[in-house]
């Protein structure tokens, strides 16, 4: 067959879309066309902050019906989300109540009791996942301690991405990738550790054995009466953002920019020492039994709650105004766990500079500036971390997804980076998604197969360090600023 027609299902914690892509599997080129797109927030419910997961599935199947109704005959389906987050059944199937956003903060003070009660570095050993308070295994801690009826309710636990699949093929599955954010599966056996398990207060009966990229779950039948498979693909998306990254060789570097900027390396093994726990350092799942080894940085939330809360709908012209503005007068830790969900970012950006005795970022133009500047010199922070740890620099950073179209700040991080920044492919979640499809249908061979046809049919812009600019100066001084109490410490 010349011609493969794929659907990818790419759910962000801010909005969602449903993308057709057509190969041409003679002459190798892939296309992408925007089926749907809707938006994804969260909502209060009984005091917490969830997902409308019921509206969700309503704009999957009608981004799906969609494509049905042009009379493309769809060949695969993949779904891919956001990591951490996950939604629980009943006996029958049904779900319980709705899913809790990892941002909501019922698992204040979790972590910390884990850390006693089972110690930082038994549980770095067992899973090789950072610490962060929101995930998966101190969700469930809160969820069993605070929750007890609910809990009581409870026969299946499924991650967000392995949800929507079920709804669609009614079969369950527990994808890989996806699963190794939650900081329950062991890095040596690739299964759900017992200790962090019965630590949280699920139960192993809730899981399945986490199935790794590529394997068919099931199909999900088409308006027209059509059977479709829905391909399990590097369900977090980070996981197929770094699929698609067309990294040069093993010198380049990764930093997945959107909502969270994730910034990493691949590895064929994992880091777990001393000093890769000490710098939080994560080693996530990726395909073909690559670790994605990376850092969480807060990233472009900061700039997309300043921009919701000014009503600034002028992003270009927002950018444009921050270039007349002299450099790093304004400088924050992005990653300071105060900016994880204030009431009023700008207000808190303006007093984490005040209590630092800097000048008060006040204008549209100045608040943005200083996001940009903290978020380029914290990249170049964790870039020395990560090159330190596996003791070789990088000489090149693909920098993929959304914030790649941020022109302003992808020169900034090449300059405070010092290495050639590659910007691009901006769907690179989305791109992943059907790499893996199209690896399951037997196109392409594998991840390395793929980033050549990703290469050939994305362009990318190059962007050239300055060793001269303002920011590049204030790299080595940057360090104090990172001295306050980081979520992704």
């Amino acid at each position: 067959m010349t011609f493969r027609h794929c659907v990818a299902v790419d759910l962000g914690a801010s909005s969602g879309r449903v993308m057709l892509a057509r190969y041409d599997s003679k002459h190798r080129t892939l296309t992408l066309r925007e089926i749907h797109r809707f938006v994804n927030c969260l909502q209060k419910t009984d005091g917490f902050d969830t997902w409308d997961i019921d509206s969700l599935e309503k704009d999957i199947r009608l981004g799906l019906k969609k494509v049905c109704d042009e009379g493309i005959l769809i060949d695969s389906i993949g779904i891919d989300t956001w990591g951490v987050d996950y939604v629980l059944l009943d006996e029958l199937g049904q779900r319980v109540g709705l899913p809790v956003s990892y941002r909501d903060s019922r698992t204040t003070g979790i972590m910390p009791q884990a850390l006693v009660q089972i110690g930082k570095s038994e549980i770095y050993r067992r899973s090789g996942i950072q610490f962060l308070p929101f995930n998966t295994v101190y969700q469930l801690r809160a969820l069993t301690k605070q929750q007890p009826e609910l809990t009581a309710q409870v026969a299946h636990a499924l991650l967000m991405p392995d949800y929507f699949s079920y709804r669609l093929t009614g079969e369950m599955n527990w994808e890989y990738t996806n699963a190794t954010t939650t900081q329950l599966v062991n890095i040596n056996t690739d299964d759900w550790d017992d200790t962090l398990l019965a630590w949280s207060g699920a139960k192993k009966s809730w899981f399945g054995r986490p199935s790794h990229p590529g394997n068919v779950i099931g199909d999900w039948i088409c308006p027209q009466g059509d059977r479709i498979p829905v391909v399990a693909v590097a369900s977090h998306d980070t996981a197929s953002a770094v699929i698609a990254s067309p990294l040069a060789n093993k010198h380049s570097a990764y930093l997945s920019s959107g909502t969270w900027s994730l910034m990493g390396f691949e590895s064929k093994m994992p880091y777990t020492t001393d000093d890769a726990l000490a710098a939080n350092i994560t080693n996530e799942g990726g395909a073909e039994g690559r670790y994605r080894v990376l850092k969480n940085i807060m990233g472009l939330w900061l700039l997309q709650r300043v921009l919701k809360e000014r009503r600034i709908t002028d992003l270009p012209a927002l950018i444009t105004q921050t270039e007349a503005l002299p450099a790093c007068r304004f400088l924050i830790n992005p990653n300071d766990d105060r900016f994880i969900n204030p009431a009023d970012m700008s207000a808190e950006i303006q007093a984490a500079c005040r209590e630092t005795d800097q000048p008060v970022p006040v204008s549209d133009a100045e608040l943005a500036r200083c996001i940009f500047d903290s978020l380029a010199l914290l990249y170049a922070d964790i870039l020395h971390e990560l090159a330190n740890l596996r003791g070789e620099a990088f000489t090149q950073l693909h920098i993929v997804g959304g914030g790649c179209q941020n022109a302003r700040l992808n020169q900034l991080c090449a300059d405070a980076c010092g290495i050639r920044v590659m910007a691009g492919p901006v769907e690179a979640s989305t791109l992943g998604n059907i790499g893996v499809q199209l690896m399951a249908l037997d196109e392409l061979n594998n991840v390395d197969d793929f980033r050549r046809v990703v290469s050939a049919n994305y362009d990318l812009t190059t962007y050239i360090p300055n060793p001269d600019s303002e920011i590049a100066r204030h790299v080595a001084q940057f360090q104090p600023t990172r001295q306050t109490k980081e979520l992704c410490a």
